[in-house]
């Protein structure tokens, strides 16, 4: 059981809506850990314990900020550090609209956010601890979504050429992304 001031600070998570400032606020009272933490697989946890209300993880994925110094939910009076064990969210599915160059990927994370690959919202990959690489997409605010395998297999199956060139990749809002070398792993 959370005591008082652990209380106080999920109460005040739960009254902000909308999304947390997008500059840093020095004067914000910085919390200490209370055992918050996004797991591999996208899920969170209190304490141990998954938080299986999904409204609840919905909205703490609202004010979530990755700053210098780590990631944090943040309300308009206090910062509440967390852990990410790999990435804050996961691409659980994606959604093509239109044909070649003039596609729209259309992805959804395992909190409901949606957000469209493109020049703001980039995918991209990264070197894995175990060698390949692992897809992600820029969700917001350098907060990034890893590709679910599932996912990442109808991305790569819908790679092309890139024009007058030999990287293969996909067309989305207008952006060619390109794959890299090797061997991927989601």
């Amino acid at each position: 059981m959370p005591d008082q001031d652990e209380r106080d600070i999920l109460v005040a998570l739960a009254k902000v809506r909308g999304k947390p400032p997008s500059r840093p606020l020095p004067k914000l009272n910085v919390c200490p850990d209370i055992g918050l933490k996004i797991a591999r697989d996208g899920t969170w946890s209190y304490q141990g314990s998954p938080i299986a209300r999904r409204p609840l993880v919905r909205l703490f994925a609202s004010v979530l900020r990755k700053e210098e110094g780590g990631y944090f939910l943040v309300t308009p009076v206090e910062k509440v550090p967390i852990e990410v064990e790999a990435t804050p969210f996961v691409a659980v599915e994606m959604k093509r609209t239109g044909p070649g160059k003039t596609q729209t990927l259309t992805f959804r994370t395992n909190v409901d956010d949606e957000v469209v690959a493109d020049r703001d919202h980039p995918l991209g990959f990264e070197r894995a601890e175990r060698g390949g690489f692992v897809p992600f997409i820029v969700v917001r605010g350098g907060l990034t979504a890893r590709l679910a395998r599932p996912v990442y297999y109808e991305l790569a199956a819908l790679a092309v050429k890139s024009d007058g060139g030999a990287e293969r990749g996909v067309w989305s809002g207008g952006t060619f992304f390109a794959f890299p070398g090797g061997e991927t792993d989601s």
